[in-house]
């Protein structure tokens, strides 16, 4: 049943080093933020980047992330070890970079194998373009698809989850959307392809987020679902439900009734304001669970479906608010 794994960001148990290791000499190592990160009541897994949190010995991090009590539930890909990956991973015009690109895809799925790990997570937002005739866009979508293409067919029982976003780095993306994230999943054609929303990037993409579940659900698969919030200008990294509550709603309902039961990620950045990240997880799983109560009350009640047959949004809207005010679970 969908909401009973919850996973985060593993870098936003960094926030306020200072006070939570006093006597702390530098940056904490992986393993301690491993460990303050399992202190969040109702946490269940994390997600690490490769290779930034992964050393030579993939099974012993995995065995860290075990010993503490959670699970690995992916691994993502950033490309930032060669500085020439600021001109695209797998569409950069050096074949060589591209190379390497993919190579290192391929390092990160065998790691994420190694570790127990069923899915890694490509965010390719290193390719792209910023000025109008920079590129030959053919041939920068043809990369982009050879790609991908090679690094999910190098281990078909590892799923790849694509998560897209209209930019930044670049001021463009490939993959910048649902729609054309799933024309690129269905030109390679593997069943271990599927897609990552973000909630933050759906909003700045001018995604309704539950329609763009729809649209995954019912062309491919729906792998990964990043919960947060912002203001749909950038990607902000707040509390999940802090701005947009009823469209936050509406996706977990989307994506229940498609019936996703992966863990719900929360990418959010209280290191960017301070705040206590683990009081900021937990209080972003109360909020979830609080909302999947809502779902469920829906899913008992033919009210909303015969508003939505209406097209009547004061009755939808207004039985939406009333589930949400009587979910109760903490």
């Amino acid at each position: 049943m969908l909401g009973h794994r919850f996973a985060t960001r593993i870098n936003s148990f960094a926030s306020g080093a200072a006070g939570y290791w006093p006597d702390l000499s530098g940056k904490p190592g992986l393993e301690q933020l491993v460990r303050r990160a399992a202190t969040v009541e109702g946490l269940t897994e994390l997600d690490l980047n490769y290779p930034d949190h992964i050393g030579e010995d993939p099974a012993l991090t995995g065995r860290i992330v075990r010993d503490c009590g959670l699970q690995v539930s992916g691994l993502a890909m950033r490309y930032y070890t060669n500085p020439a990956f600021k001109r695209g991973a797998f569409t950069n015009p050096d074949p060589v970079v591209r190379r390497e690109a993919i190579d290192l895809t391929k390092r990160g799925i065998d790691a994420a194998r190694r570790m127990g790990a069923p899915m890694m997570t490509l965010w390719l937002g290193q390719d792209g373009w910023d000025y109008a005739f920079q590129c030959d866009y053919s041939a920068l979508w043809n990369d982009e698809i050879a790609g991908i293409a090679e690094v999910a067919a190098h281990d078909p029982d590892c799923l790849i989850s694509i998560e897209y976003k209209p930019n930044e780095p670049r001021s463009y993306a490939v993959l910048p959307d649902a729609a054309t994230t799933l024309l690129a999943i269905q030109q390679v054609g593997l069943p271990n392809l599927g897609v990552t929303i973000d909630f933050a990037h759906a909003l700045y993409a001018d995604e309704q987020p539950a329609f763009a579940a729809m649209l995954v659900q019912s062309r491919s698969q729906l792998l990964g679902l990043h919960l947060n919030d912002g203001y749909a200008k950038r990607d902000d990294g707040l509390m999940v439900g802090a701005v947009h509550e009823q469209a936050t709603l509406e996706l977990l309902r989307a994506v229940h009734r498609g019936g996703f039961d992966g863990a719900i990620y929360f990418d959010t950045f209280p290191d960017a304001s301070g705040l206590d990240p683990v009081a900021e997880c937990a209080a972003n799983i109360r909020t979830v669970r609080r909302m999947l109560e809502a779902v469920h009350r829906m899913d008992g009640d033919n009210r909303l479906a015969q508003a939505q047959g209406r097209q009547d949004p004061v009755e939808a809207q207004e039985f939406a608010r009333l589930a949400l005010a009587q979910a109760t679970r903490p």
